[in-house]
């Protein structure tokens, strides 16, 4: 298995888009980095007079500076003036990188301290394995990490986050906010129907879906509703017919699935609902899945699996035609990442994030089928482990996301 080791000074936590440059005096700094990072269009035109880099047409110079790390800009756009007008700015760079058709990985963790209790969100780039931090949430309550959902559109790079719920009055929130990688900022949108937290999300064709949760009072809901990101509006969907908080939920073949999970003393099995939103309906999830469902789900290659919340075990994957899961091939998470956990994929990587935001990445390979069954895949995974600086070891994870920019 192979780890790959940052220590606090190979990775600093950088801030996306904040200057760190030194000079003097500051006055004049500031007006010339105010006029660069928003150039005139009379100073954009004298200075595209001069090349991007020397010998090279500039749209081919442009296709490599875009190609810079993050965590390199704030020492690059001393270069020259065109270079501090690119790299000075992070919405001109990433639009300009949404042109050149250039979109790369990025895990956004919400991660809450666990002494203090306060959230924030560290990024990690998954490309050069850099840490970065993004502007604050705008959420002024005191809020439980955990009651929070957020989902992504990943390949339009956006993130939303919605309901939670305040510490301390158990008060469910309806609040949603929507962040932009582009633009490195977020925008508080329109408000839930229905306050809640613990709830079931998930993104089909573009729509945000939430259901079930608790309400005031740990009152269990069987309500849902869906957002249209594009007009910002929420609309009521068909009623879950059960009231249910939810532990975790998936979309799969274009529906959303919820599970409770298990619930101590275990008596009794965990309910589950499947929603079909071409058909506005609910119907229950079948005994084998919602049993079986017993930790974190990802989907790759079309199939679920699960991290399961049970140490050491293996990552497992369902199979609709037996109504079962089975193990797949390959070790099981590594020991180093302990819970909680916040999972999320991306093409056929699965991340996990643990304690101190130590990452887990799992590469999951598909396998010929067997002779004795020529229609069924078989799955194995590899482990590498992604150390995080020293100044992130005091943070919990709550939930992950990947976008791309």
């Amino acid at each position: 298995m192979q780890r790959v080791r940052f220590s606090s000074q190979q990775a600093p936590v950088h801030k996306l888009g904040d200057p760190q440059m030194t000079l003097s005096p500051k006055f004049r700094l500031a007006v010339i980095q105010s006029s660069l990072a928003n150039p005139s269009p009379e100073l954009e035109l004298s200075l595209r007079e001069e090349p991007l880099i020397p010998g090279l047409p500039d749209d081919v110079a442009l296709n490599c500076l875009l190609r810079l790390p993050v965590q390199s800009h704030s020492s690059c756009r001393a270069v020259c003036k065109r270079w501090h007008m690119l790299l000075g700015n992070k919405e001109r760079f990433f639009t300009n990188r949404k042109q050149f058709g250039l979109k790369d990985p990025w895990l956004f963790v919400f991660a809450y301290h666990k002494c203090t209790g306060k959230i924030q969100w560290q990024v990690l780039d998954l490309t050069h394995f850099s840490w970065h931090t993004i502007p604050a949430m705008p959420c002024k309550d005191k809020v439980c990490p955990h009651g929070f959902r957020c989902v992504s559109v990943p390949r339009d790079g956006t993130l939303f986050v919605c309901g939670g719920v305040v510490s301390d009055v158990d008060c469910p929130l309806d609040l949603v906010l929507k962040y932009e990688m582009q633009k490195n900022r977020w925008t508080v949108m329109n408000r839930m129907i229905t306050a809640r937290s613990f709830f079931a999300s998930g993104v089909i064709d573009g729509m945000i879906y939430v259901a079930g949760g608790n309400s005031t009072d740990l009152y269990e809901l069987d309500s849902a509703e869906v957002l249209d990101p594009l007009n910002g509006s929420w609309c009521p969907i068909a009623s879950m017919g059960t009231n249910m908080a939810s532990y975790d939920a998936a979309v799969l073949n274009g529906k959303l699935l919820v599970t409770e999970g298990w619930l101590w003393p275990f008596y009794v099995s965990p309910r589950g609902q499947v929603y079909d939103p071409r058909t506005n309906n609910w119907e229950n999830m079948a005994v084998g899945l919602r049993e079986g469902w017993t930790g974190s789900s990802v989907v790759v290659y079309g199939h679920l699996f699960v991290v399961s919340e049970l140490e050491r075990m293996k990552l497992k994957v369902y199979d609709p035609e037996t109504d079962s899961w089975e193990a797949i091939e390959g070790p099981p998470l590594p020991e180093q990442i302990c819970k909680p956990f916040a999972v999320n994929a991306c093409d056929c990587h699965i991340y996990v994030v643990g304690r101190n935001l130590l990452v887990a990445v799992g590469h999951i390979s598909r396998l010929n089928p067997k002779e004795s069954c020529k229609e069924k895949w078989n799955f194995s995974v590899r482990w590498h482990v992604i150390d995080a600086p020293e100044s992130l070891s005091d943070l919990t994870p709550s939930s992950s996301q990947v976008l791309f920019a």
